[in-house]
């Protein structure tokens, strides 16, 4: 079973590699992603500041937190 840590670090991982491939890094002002998990229970908060980025910046860190939580169900399936 993975331990808290390795959770983290997958989740913000796979958060960070989705939100930098839809948005170009030169577009990206600001990207701050908070990923915690305590009691079995994974928080991913994805705030990304992009004023110049062609798509839809909001759906980006939305669909971020769903990679994240995709990333770390794989984990667990592989244990």
């Amino acid at each position: 079973m993975p331990n808290d840590e390795e959770v983290v670090e997958t989740a913000a991982e796979a958060a960070e590699g989705l939100v930098l491939d839809r948005l170009r890094t030169s577009d990206v002002d600001d990207l701050d992603i908070t990923v915690t998990f305590e009691d079995g229970v994974l928080d991913v908060d994805i705030y990304v500041r992009a004023p110049d980025a062609d798509a839809d910046v909001e759906q980006v860190a939305d669909d971020g937190a769903l990679a994240a939580q995709a990333a770390v169900d794989d984990l667990f399936a592989d244990e």
